[in-house]
């Protein structure tokens, strides 16, 4: 789709790779200013310079004085923020274990990230919103927010945190002017699950075929297929929507095929 971004500032965590760095490029191509915010400090300012107008910066979503200067140099650039896209997260990898042997470590480190950094970065990026009257936030949630999962605990509580904060967000957002709404991704084809799932040597390979019987399209999501979503999320002509939770997921989560 094509939308009017120009003279939108759009904010995204995690911008440096996977679905943020396909969100940051889409966003870009329809006319946005783009932040691109990520922990990697390097990615962030290398996928900041392949776009026209684009400011890299570091930023650990779970530190709150990193936020706040992360916001300082968003409106020391441009002046306002428009969009936020609360992306940067983290699944678990080599600890998949039940709920009785994930170790507590593991559970903090997830978390931390994928739930309490949207607490922290919605905190600092919503103050210009409100002084604006105006503003987007695009939380990313997933499926396994929803559908829970064997083995990745964590990661499940946090999604279905990020799912109910969105709308506690959205009703207290909405009189000032701010719509929050999350997108839940299923399975998508990034560096992370190739190495879990789609690669030659993933550690999950063989489960694959079995899980993807399951999943209408058959397939997993390109990261710009998420992207996509995101614009639509954050385009001026979708105005009346909030505290929705937007599913792409292939159909994973309309039924059970048989």
């Amino acid at each position: 789709m094509r939308c009017d971004l120009n003279g939108r500032v759009v904010f995204v965590t995690g911008g440096a790779g996977g679905i943020g760095r396909a969100t940051v490029k889409r966003l870009a191509e329809n006319g946005a200013a783009v932040v691109v915010a990520d922990i990697d400090a390097a990615g962030a300012e290398a996928v900041a310079a392949s776009l026209p107008d684009a400011l890299g910066l570091a930023l650990d979503v779970r530190d709150p004085d990193a936020a706040e200067r992360a916001v300082a140099a968003t409106l020391a650039r441009y002046g306002r923020l428009d969009v936020l896209v609360n992306n940067a997260g983290v699944n678990t990898f080599k600890d998949r274990v039940d709920i009785d042997a994930f170790p507590k470590e593991e559970w903090h480190r997830v978390v931390s990230i994928d739930l309490d950094g949207l607490y922290v970065v919605s905190r600092a990026a919503v103050q210009p919103m409100i002084r604006q009257g105006a503003g987007r936030i695009v939380n990313i949630a997933s499926v396994v927010g929803v559908t829970a999962m064997r083995l990745q605990s964590a990661f499940v509580a946090a999604k279905a945190g990020v799912i109910h904060l969105t709308r506690s967000m959205a009703l207290e957002l909405g009189p000032k002017g701010i719509l929050v709404n999350a997108l839940a991704p299923g399975s998508v084809l990034t560096e992370g699950t190739k190495k879990l799932f789609y690669g030659d040597d993933g550690t999950f390979r063989a489960q694959m075929a079995a899980f993807l019987d399951h999943v209408p399209l058959g397939r997993p999501a390109d990261v710009e297929e998420i992207a996509e979503a995101i614009l639509f999320l954050a385009a001026p002509e979708n105005s009346y929507m909030t505290g929705h939770l937007m599913m792409v997921d292939g159909g994973w989560t309309a039924g059970f095929m048989m």
